[in-house]
């Protein structure tokens, strides 16, 4: 059994929000009963982690299926990844580039990957106009901007492989285009966009996507952390501060914040990595004009350690990018400060502008770089779904729905692995070797698409 945290205690204060943009501006007229557990319950599935997968699993169940569901959640409803991410519903999900995936995999199933992105963005969009949440939905489709001319040319080889391969809607924007049509600045040279993507305020969505799962009858219990997990018979047991409940089923869906030492089936299967999140003042017409930026579409740069950014509706620039690999505060200052530096490096008129809110978070990464979904091997009665690498918001979503239908239709009874998802995603991923060097893993893993992208390799 493995330590609860891999890194710095300061990134696990769950009776702590993050002082984020998406906090201070969160939908105050929802009202959440989401008490902490107090003394004891029964339940068909329990749920570990109030985020997108938890939150979508206990929202299928309960709307679709009738089924008994509890989730759980150690700090707030949305206090992990699903409530401070940079709110891009955007495809993605692999670290594995899609000529490797076709390797492994085979053209097929890498098509049904991509295709099951595809309905996740739109699954999301969906349960927004359904469930009548307002996310702040912001712009059409993600762009990789290029930022040399050879990434340029590199993003219209993918594009096109994309399109007539993938049957992805996948268009190439030039420089002068782009310039008139997003923004200009000194380091594009034009962009590949892929649809459907859009952006939205995370937190929102998880409130909204909390509330449409205790309308449908799911029960939600916040500030209520699982201390203790066992088995009595065929019946989980899950202990809080205050209470347990008894439970046919769990799903663990705590992604890059998982509780390791809970149960040994789940230790050391991910890596967590640090994001960190900066957002401006808000810029005035003047500020705009001077990059011409007129654009809402989420957007990464073609590095391959890249920033994420997007224009929020406040008209704050919002721009992301890897921190520290140990989570002190002291490496979030550094980090924090080290992307106003780069606010000024890629728009150079918005280097004098101030950063108004800062905060971090854990991206999870797999062993096998795409997601894992399935049930434990060695006890079928557990579900899990994580590994996102960085594309949560609609994965998670899909993951939350993909589970509640295995689970309620009773399909593969002793199957470990999720037959009716594409390969890409099936089962447990590996565990890590030597896992307390997991932070190592990551940084040598991120120096070297550093080196990369000195040396444009």
């Amino acid at each position: 059994m493995f330590s609860q945290n891999i890194f710095d205690l300061s990134l696990y204060e769950y009776d702590k929000p993050q002082p984020s943009w998406w906090e201070k501006t969160a939908d105050t007229t929802i009202d959440l009963k989401a008490d902490p557990l107090s003394g004891d319950t029964t339940c068909d599935v329990a749920v570990i982690g109030g985020g997108y997968t938890g939150l979508s699993s206990a929202y299928h169940l309960a709307k679709d299926y009738n089924v008994d569901v509890r989730v759980f959640e150690a700090g707030h409803i949305g206090w992990g990844a699903s409530g401070r991410n940079g709110g891009f519903c955007t495809m993605g999900g692999t670290q594995i580039p899609v000529h490797k995936l076709i390797k492994i995999f085979g053209l097929d199933e890498t098509k049904r990957y991509y295709q099951a992105q595809a309905e996740a963005v739109e699954l999301v969009e969906n349960i927004l106009e359904t469930e009548n949440i307002d996310a702040q939905k912001q712009g059409a489709g993600e762009m990789v901007v290029a930022e040399k001319q050879s990434h340029f040319e590199n993003l219209q080889e993918e594009c096109s492989f994309m399109r007539e391969k993938l049957g992805i809607d996948c268009q190439m924007i030039s420089q002068g285009e782009f310039a008139e049509t997003h923004y200009d600045a000194p380091h594009q040279y034009g962009a590949m966009i892929q649809f459907p993507s859009f952006g939205l305020h995370p937190l929102r969505y998880c409130q909204g996507l909390a509330k449409a799962a205790e309308k449908h009858g799911a029960k939600l219990y916040s500030h209520s952390k699982i201390l203790k997990w066992y088995k009595n018979g065929n019946k989980h047991i899950l202990e809080t501060a205050k209470g347990k409940v008894v439970a046919d089923k769990v799903i663990v869906a705590c992604n890059g914040f998982m509780p390791e030492n809970l149960n040994s089936e789940i230790s050391a299967r991910i890596l967590p990595l640090q994001s960190h999140i900066i957002v401006t003042r808000p810029l005035n017409e003047d500020e705009l004009v001077a990059h011409r930026w007129v654009s809402q579409t989420p957007a990464i740069n073609s590095r391959n350690v890249y920033h994420y950014y997007r224009m929020l509706p406040e008209k704050r620039l919002m721009i992301g990018g890897r921190a520290d690999f140990k989570g002190t505060p002291e490496g979030a200052k550094q980090t924090a400060s080290r992307l106003k530096q780069s606010i000024g490096e890629l728009w150079p008129e918005w280097s004098h502008v101030d950063i108004e809110y800062d905060w971090r978070g854990l991206v999870c990464f797999t062993s096998k770089l795409r997601p894992s979904i399935g049930r434990m091997p060695q006890d079928l009665s557990i579900y899990f779904g994580f590994g996102y690498h960085g594309n949560g918001v609609n994965n998670a979503t899909w993951t939350g729905r993909e589970l509640a239908k295995w689970i309620a239709t009773g399909n593969d009874k002793t199957n470990p692995l999720p037959n009716h998802l594409p390969k890409l995603v099936q089962g447990i991923t590996p565990r890590f070797p030597l896992p307390g060097l997991r932070p190592y893993y990551a940084k040598a893993g991120v120096g070297w698409h550093q080196l990369k992208d000195k040396f444009n390799l």
